[in-house]
């Protein structure tokens, strides 16, 4: 009998012991995938007052023509579908409406969003005052249509990406300058000068080592029209959703070290690369992102204004500073050009930029 019961026991013991072993292997190989639940519902439902959503950028009655356009994307959820727009993001609008009276400008929305009661927006009130700036809708469906990117939107990987919002902003970038041309720049921007100064089909440098992606433009035919398609079959090939900045300065850096011939960045000149301009930091990136505080404290703003004097455009890396609160009046870089160049928004603000 105790030969038996210890037998039991044994198979028993056995049993949990497959049963762990089970256990651990299913979850070694969820961590092995890398698994990130689809998260895409938010841009395909449907807005509760479909008379008030924004307009597909598609079908809407004003199109981006020409190449004089300038995108900004919004990639984010919104819970309520009410179209969100912050300070700092209508900002970025409205200095480059500003600057660009001859330019349309897009703000492209990849969820379905719309107004609900409009005196309750009073920086989307300050937008309206400009006569090119546009709001619209992007469908994420029928967006990428007859271009190198069609299936491979319909497969879903984006929504797979662990920084889906940023990785999805970085794909539309690409796909928006492929459709239309024009200039692409970052909602966390302050443009200071037109981009009439400016020759077709540029990029800026970041650094020695990266050409950045906050500031595109790729002219609709010719030269600037494949640069973008060669963008996006990067992306095609290059993917990649664990990486945060593999798909958006990865993307033209790799492109732009085939196109230019050379692996410095330092040496990507228009006569080497073809009727592209890789600018130097100073134009687009003069305060690089470990100096991101020189725009939010009142000691750095004499040196601030200083370094970006030649700037075309400011870039404040919102990734690191978006929780640095500006308090309307203080003397802040960053509050000094939002007041100088994006007025009623910096106004409509309230007590915080």
């Amino acid at each position: 009998m105790g030969s038996f019961v210890q037998f039991s026991k044994g198979k028993s013991r056995k049993k949990i012991l497959m049963l762990c072993g089970i256990l651990f292997a299913l979850i070694y190989v969820l961590y092995s995938l890398n698994f990130v639940p689809r998260s895409e519902n938010c841009f395909a439902r449907e807005f509760p007052f479909p008379n008030l959503t924004l307009i597909d950028v598609q079908k809407a009655t004003i199109q981006p023509l020409s190449g004089r356009n300038i995108f900004f994307h919004e990639t984010s959820c919104s819970s309520d579908g009410v179209i969100k727009l912050n300070a700092r993001q209508a900002c970025a609008i409205e200095s480059a409406a500003r600057t660009n009276p001859n330019w349309k400008v897009f703000a492209l929305f990849a969820a379905p969003v719309g107004f609900r009661n409009k005196t309750e927006l009073p920086l989307l009130d300050a937008l309206h005052h400009y006569s090119n700036i546009n709001l619209r809708f992007v469908n994420l469906t029928t967006y990428a249509r007859d271009t190198p990117l069609a299936e491979w939107m319909q497969s879903g990987e984006i929504f797979r990406s662990k920084y889906m919002n940023s990785h999805l902003s970085d794909i539309m970038r690409y796909l928006t300058l492929y459709k239309y041309g024009g200039t692409y720049l970052d909602l966390d921007v302050i443009v200071l000068r037109s981009f009439d100064e400016l020759e077709p089909n540029y990029a800026g440098a970041e650094s020695s080592r990266w050409v950045a992606a906050g500031v595109l433009n790729f002219e609709s035919e010719g030269h600037g029209h494949q640069l973008a398609e060669m963008c996006l079959r990067d992306l095609l090939i290059n993917f990649n959703g664990q990486d945060w900045g593999n798909n958006g300065p990865g993307v033209i850096t790799r492109v732009l070290k085939r196109v230019c011939s050379t692996q410095s960045i330092l040496l990507m000149n228009r006569q080497r690369c073809g009727n592209i301009t890789v600018y130097p930091p100073q134009a687009f990136y003069a305060i690089n992102f470990d100096d991101y505080l020189q725009f939010f404290e009142e000691r750095w703003l004499e040196q601030a204004l200083a370094t970006v004097n030649r700037s075309v455009v400011v870039h404040v890396w919102n990734k690191f500073s978006k929780d640095k609160k500006i308090r309307v009046g203080s003397q802040v870089a960053y509050g000094v050009l939002a007041e100088r160049y994006c007025p009623l928004v910096y106004k409509a603000s309230g007590k915080f930029f």
